[in-house]
């Protein structure tokens, strides 16, 4: 098993799969393990993987091949779940920590040659026999708020965790632009031409590997003909009788807030 020693305590952020490793804290409160040795020691063979945050914090990360079972001082909680229960910074924290985690059981074996990878630095893997680099990677996808006069579209997908209604998104293809994404997506899955296209905002999205990139646009043309395999419902609605809608961590919900602010 590999060993490590810290001088000053650091922040553990320990998966088994999605769920991550919360400590039990006062009023039903939770927070994220930190000290100068793990919370439980690793499994064997498991890399601890060192992850710098955007802010320049250091942290540390490791999965685990069983869950851990709760007791009075440890639970273990879904990564979307942590949402609710940490500060913003320890949640995106987990996300960085769990993409990293994702790419090094996800890079074992050179797509080149199939030789074995070594990690030369925290965030690159090199092939051991032709030399192909290896980075974390990230998908690029589009999310789309589209409005037709004091109405808005919401979609149900079929991969949908729940009853919600969300808003149309897709991933960029290669050759494409962001616009060209924005239009490609609601034409394939709803039948329907937009225009105004504007960029909204950004979001990292650790499910598991991914940038949701928002935009807002108008209705320009057509009728709604969902594409099958992919949505099981839509239609335009009114901030009036929207349905359930997407929870706070995403940018979806940060699109509909937007407008069901700026649409009086």
């Amino acid at each position: 098993m590999e060993t490590t020693e810290i001088e000053f305590p650091v922040q553990w952020f320990v998966f088994f799969k999605d769920q991550l490793l919360l400590k039990k804290e006062e009023n039903n409160t939770y927070s994220v393990p930190c000290g100068t040795e793990p919370p439980i020691r690793p499994t064997a063979g498991q890399k601890i993987q060192d992850v710098t945050l955007t802010d320049g914090r250091k942290v540390k990360a490791f999965a685990v091949m069983q869950p851990i079972a709760e007791t009075e001082e440890w639970v273990m909680i879904g990564l979307r779940a942590s949402y609710d229960c940490l500060p913003l910074d320890d949640y995106q924290a987990a996300g960085k920590a769990f993409q990293i985690l994702y790419w090094d059981e996800h890079s074992r074996f050179c797509p080149v040659c199939g030789m074995p990878m070594k990690q030369e630095a925290p965030i690159m893997k090199k092939c051991s026999n032709c030399g192909n680099e290896m980075y974390p990677p990230v998908s690029t996808a589009i999310i789309v708020l589209i409005r037709k006069g004091k109405e808005i579209l919401l979609v149900h997908a079929r991969n949908f965790r729940g009853t919600f209604y969300g808003l149309v998104a897709g991933f960029l293809e290669t050759g494409e632009t962001l616009e060209q994404c924005v239009q490609r997506e609601v034409l394939e899955e709803t039948g329907l031409k937009v225009k105004n296209i504007t960029y909204f905002g950004n979001q990292p999205w650790p499910y598991p590997s991914g940038l949701m990139v928002g935009f807002i646009a108008d209705y320009e043309s057509g009728e709604i003909k969902l594409q099958d395999d992919e949505l099981s419902a839509a239609g335009f609605y009114s901030k009036d009788n929207l349905p359930e809608i997407p929870r706070k961590l995403s940018i979806a919900r940060k699109l509909i807030d937007w407008w069901l602010e700026n649409n009086n």
